[in-house]
This record gives C-alpha cells, structure tokens and sequence, in this order.
C-alpha cells in the first residue's frame, strides 16, 4: 500500500531529489493499472472488449512515461482507449459524461514537487473512493491479471471540446448584447504556474473578447520553474497578484498543477482564496437557493459562518478537511432531501451540484467570471460581494510530529486529554456540532478566537489552527495550548 494517497495513487516517479529513489516504475504502473481493469471489469460486470477508457496527464516531466506503459497496458487488456494528451484532471472526468468513456485515468500528483506523479481514476460515478483504491492495490500485490487480448488507442483532443462548453456557459451566463464576446473590454490574467492550465487564457478568454496580456506561465513544464503551482502557495498567489496591478487587469486567476482547484485576485490585487473564495463561490451558488446548505471542511472561519448564515441567509456544515470527504457530505445530505448546491474546501477544491459535484478549478472560475460581468454592468466589483465577510486579524497553522510507529494512538490520546482539559479551562469551551478533531472556541478575555487541533488525513501529523480576532491573540491562546501539550514528552511542534 505504499502508493496509496487518500483516493488517489501516488508515488516518486522521476529523480531529482536526494534521498528519493523511484518507486513508480514502469513495471509498478503496469501492476496497478492491470488490477484497475480487472476491478473495473468486475464491476461493470463486462469483458474490456467492451469497455472505453481515456487516459489524459498534468504537465509532470515523468508524464510521457507513465502514459505510455498505462496505455499499452489497458491496449494489451483488450480495451478501447482514448489518449488525451495534456489534460486538466475535471476534463477527464468529463470524458465519461461527453465522449461516453466508462471510466477515465489522470496522470497526476497535484501540486506536488516535480518528482512526483500518480494516478487519479474516475467512473461515471465520479473519483474512487479510499477503500477501492485499497482494493485495487491489494489486486497489484498478487499475481491476477486479463488475459492478453489486442485493443486500440486513440489519440482525442477532448481539451478543445472541454473549453468550447466553458465557452459556451460564459455566453449564455453573461447573455451581453454583443453574445459571442461577452468578455470584450475585460481584462485577465491567468497564472497556470506552468502546469496544465494555460489552455484557459488562450482557448476559452481571448475567443470571448477577453485581454489576456499578462498572463504567464501558460507553457507547461513539469519542472514548474517560477512557483508551484497551488492556490494556496504565497508566491503563487503574490505572483499573481503583481501579475494584475502590472496590467491594471479586472481579474487574475490562479490554477494549481492538474486544474481542480483555483483561486482569484480581484482588481485591486487583493487575494480570494481560503475562506474568501469560499464566501465568493457561497454568494455564487446561493443566488438561487435561499437557505440552502454549503458544506465545508473543518478549518474554516466563525466570520465565515456570519457570512454564510446571517448575510447570505444560508446554512454552513463545517464537516471534515478533506476534498472527498466534502464533496461525499454534500451528496449525503442532498440524498437526505437537504438542499446543498456547494462543497467546498478550504485548499480550493470547489464542487457544485449543477456540475456533478466535480472538484473543478475551471468551473468556478467560469461560474466568476460571469458573476465579474454581471456586476461590471451595474458598476460593482467582486470585491464588493465580500464587504460584510468578517476576518481574522490573525490565522496560523502549526504542525505536531507524532511518533511514525503508533500515531494513530497516540493522536487518539491527545484529542481526548484535550477534551477534558477544555472543561475545566477557564476561558475554553468546545465548539458545537463539531465533526473532527478538537474545535475550541476562546472567550474574549483570553484571546477572542478559536483553536482546532485534529489528525492529518494522510501523514503522522497533528494540525493545529488558530484564528483570533485581535492582534496578538494568536500568541496568547498558543501559550495556553502549549500549557496542555506540556505533559506529552514524545510530541513536537
């Protein structure tokens, strides 16, 4: 199980770093893409002869290889295969709703370092889920396989097909009269960190009329040589900021690696992302649906929930980290007959229920971009959207190493000593309606914010955020935390 990654595959695939061997070899990849069409087939209850699968890959150095052993691994497995080139991870997903694919394969590993890669799978379902990426890797461990059969690759350009329906939603969205350039007159820089969003400047911007000088990092390159490209990276975000001023540009977009997540700058260079992004993509998806639900993971704001609840008259569901685990509340609860149009995290995975609940950075900035010129007629600016969002005056995140062999353990133990430790701190009380780790509100007196410490998703870690609503707040309830974490001698911040 070492390549599993959450829901995702993920290994070292090329070298370049000290210390760092290559696990995700030509011979690893063969082995898992193999057990992933013999769990597809089972599945779908159906011979390969009679399964479509596309095949698509982020910008990564290591890409051209891996695409190469998985193709003519499903190929050998008797499959029909659709090569998509350089693509964004949403589009592959979009390959089962528009060209008919019965499952779909992402080479990618985010915004990892260079020297990684993986593999992301899809059915028409959506991603796969941690479990059945477990599945496919105990399948890898054994020796079962198809027999060798002869199917057929295809070379598709869906990337063109993708931006034409993005186009299109702009149209009817804006519905200007001049309808075919409803941008004309805006200005917009992309920033696609050299990963595989420069499509979007030049294939569904400039088509509508939109200036897009200023743009950069448009040309891929797996080396990723200016920033990483990750909306939540600060140089990324700071580089697009200087990116818009430079220009005088009404908005300024930021993809991360594989283009399912983004954030914005708006004209004046300030940074929508995290809880900002957030609040703009709620104002968005609310429009149309007073009082109904959004969902988010774990770390994010109390002014976030003024936000959403009292201004916008919605509910916010401050559920787990994790972009899955978000997206899977949000289905749940619209199962449940509640109303959620909106799963979002804080890292910028943005899933709307009118886009089958697809994590897709190119989506919701189209879904702004239309918002950006609905407001330009009126005269009002995205910015303005935001005004009554309260903010933190200070945020910080610290991470507490846990002891490799027994971190499930002695996690568990920690969160539970927080627990009593809570109710009889005075100041301290535990927030309500909480659903990971340990969320502790702080009264006024002893720092006026909030504290969360909970478990890492993947890594022997504990996160611990805290937000305070004045200056210097942070400091103080960090001091009484680490009072706390003073009894544990093998923890470490």
């Amino acid at each position: 199980m070492q390549f599993k990654s959450g829901t995702d595959v993920r290994g070292i695939a090329a070298e370049g770093v000290v210390g760092e061997n290559v696990n995700l070899t030509d011979f690893a990849v063969k082995r898992i893409t193999e057990s992933f069409a013999l769990w597809l087939c089972r599945k779908l209850n159906s011979k390969p002869e009679n399964i479509k699968i596309s095949v698509g890959h982020d910008s990564r150095i290591s890409a051209q290889r891996i695409k190469k052993a998985v193709t003519e691994t499903l190929c050998e497995c008797g499959f029909t295969v659709l090569s998509c080139g350089l693509s964004s991870t949403p589009a592959m997903f979009m390959t089962t709703v528009d060209l008919g694919c019965d499952a779909a394969i992402q080479i990618t590993a985010s915004h990892h370092p260079f020297n990684r890669n993986g593999l992301k799978f899809f059915t028409r379902t959506g991603g796969l889920e941690g479990s059945e990426i477990a599945e496919i890797l105990s399948l890898a461990e054994g020796e079962e396989t198809l027999p060798v059969s002869c199917g057929n690759i295809t070379e598709v350009d869906y990337m063109s097909d993708y931006s034409a329906n993005l186009r299109e939603m702009i149209k009817k969205g804006v519905n200007s009269d001049d309808y075919d350039l409803p941008l004309k007159g805006y200005k917009i820089v992309v920033d696609a960190g050299n990963g595989a969003g420069g499509f979007y400047a030049e294939k569904v911007l400039k088509p509508l009329g939109a200036d897009i000088n200023g743009s950069q990092f448009l040309e891929p390159d797996g080396m990723f040589p200016n920033h990483i490209p990750n909306p939540e990276n600060e140089k990324a975000m700071d580089s697009a900021r200087q990116a818009v001023l430079s220009v005088g540009a009404d908005l300024g977009i930021v993809f991360d690696t594989d283009v399912d997540r983004a954030a914005v700058v708006d004209s004046r260079g300030g940074e929508i992302n995290r809880n900002r992004l957030i609040a703009l993509a709620a104002c968005i998806a609310l429009e149309n649906s007073s009082g109904a639900t959004v969902v988010t993971d774990s770390v994010t704001s109390d002014g976030l929930t003024y936000f959403i609840n009292k201004i916008l008259g919605g509910k916010h569901h401050r559920f787990k980290r994790g972009y899955k685990n978000v997206i899977d509340e949000a289905i749940a609860l619209n199962e449940k007959g509640i109303d959620c149009p909106l799963a979002i995290e804080t890292s910028g995975h943005a899933a709307l229920r009118e886009n089958y609940f697809l994590d897709d950075g190119a989506y919701l900035v189209t879904k702004i971009i239309i918002t950006v010129a609905r407001l330009g007629r009126v005269g009002k600016t995205i910015d303005m959207l935001l005004s009554e969002l309260p903010e933190p005056a200070e945020s910080v995140e610290y991470r507490i190493a846990l002891p490799h062999d027994s971190f499930k353990t002695v996690g568990a133990n920690v969160l539970n000593s927080l627990m009593d430790f809570t109710q009889n701190h005075e100041g301290w009380s535990l927030a309500p309606n909480n659903y990971e780790g340990v969320r502790i509100n702080v009264d006024k007196a002893f720092g006026d914010g909030w504290l969360l410490l909970r478990m890492s998703v993947h890594d022997p870690v504990m996160p611990l955020n805290i937000e305070s609503n004045i200056e210097g707040g942070c400091d103080k309830i960090a001091a009484e935390f680490k009072k706390f974490l003073s009894k544990f001698e093998n923890l470490k911040i």
